[in-house]
């Protein structure tokens, strides 16, 4: 197994989870047990949106980086699971450092467009088989 495969499963795993008892701990301090206020400029409701995010694309990120670093994968492949993974910290650290989600913003936007790119990219890297 390439040790670059398992070191990005492993950050996305970190970030996931990560979030997910940071929610738990804000909510706590705030004495809500479920749900938020949804104001594009709450801590809670850019940490829900964030953890949503991350769990939509992490786990088909670690099978994609899992399989295909079991397969000796080439550096290209190996520089877009490091690609895909910088992009999935930085669209995080885009939602929770800017004041509002109600406004666009540039990192925001790169770690999208790189989430996609990367993404797609190992997607065909898996339908051709190199």
């Amino acid at each position: 197994m390439n040790s670059i495969a398992l070191a990005c499963t492993g950050v996305l795993g970190l970030l996931l989870f990560g979030l997910g008892l940071t929610i738990s701990v804000v909510r706590f301090r705030a004495g809500l047990l479920s749900g938020y206020a949804p104001e594009p400029d709450r801590l809670l409701t850019k940490l829900v949106r964030a953890h949503g995010n991350t769990a939509e694309y992490a786990p088909f990120f670690a099978v994609l980086f899992l399989y295909l670093g079991s397969q000796n994968p080439p550096h290209w492949q190996l520089w877009c699971m490091a690609g895909a993974t910088a992009c999935r910290l930085l669209l995080v650290v885009s939602l929770l450092a800017w004041p509002t989600m109600s406004k666009p913003n540039p990192a925001r936007a790169i770690g999208a467009l790189g989430t996609y790119a990367f993404g797609v990219a190992l997607c065909v890297a898996l339908l051709i088989g190199r």
